[in-house]
């Protein structure tokens, strides 16, 4: 049921961005039709990962996935929500949390049930920490690379917008470290 779902759910996400993407290379409005190229891509990962691997999927890490593709692609760069002012800062504060949201994933299936309860408390915070603020520092490399290879314009502000980006990222990733960190300190305290 739940593989039928996102599968459902990542088809419907490609052919929304493949309409649009069709409609704006129509209209010649080429950054719009590329930014839903680029959505289809998106919209395509977890599709082949679902089709061609056995990894099995958080539901809620992938509804959150493409709330935050819609969010950034639809809303933010084709309809314009950048110009907000905060809303770029306000998408990097929740991608902070839900890369935070992957490494807690990972952690439980890198880990065995038994031995969560001899793994530090500190090291949690610091691996969903360090995994999710690395997974902003990434993104921001490919917004300075796109800038300097494609004349593009991620970087808005220059490092001003890159600062204020990592910090947001940095923040969202503090709160759900550290809510990681107390749920584990909490359970080992119990056994």
């Amino acid at each position: 049921m739940k593989r039928k779902f996102l599968i459902i759910l990542s088809t419907a996400y490609v052919i929304f961005m493949a309409c649009l993407c069709f409609y704006y290379f129509s209209k010649g409005e080429t950054h719009s039709y590329q930014v839903a190229f680029g959505g289809m891509l998106c919209g395509l990962v977890p599709l082949c990962l679902i089709l061609f691997t056995k990894i099995k999927f958080n539901m809620p890490i992938m509804i959150s996935y493409f709330a935050f593709l819609f969010a950034s692609q639809y809303l933010g760069s084709i309809l314009g929500f950048y110009h907000l002012g905060w809303w770029d800062t306000f998408l990097h504060l929740l991608s902070g949390a839900l890369l935070s949201f992957v490494a807690i994933a990972l952690y439980e299936r890198m880990t065995h049930q038994h031995t969560r309860n001899d793994i530090s408390y500190w090291l949690v915070f610091l691996f969903v920490l360090a995994f999710s603020v690395f997974g902003g520092v990434v993104w921001e490399i490919y917004e300075f690379s796109m800038d300097q290879f494609f004349n593009m314009t991620l970087q808005g502000g220059g490092n001003f917008d890159t600062m204020v980006d990592l910090i947001a990222d940095t923040t969202g990733a503090l709160i759900i470290a550290t809510i990681a960190a107390v749920k584990t300190k909490k359970r080992f305290n119990m056994s």
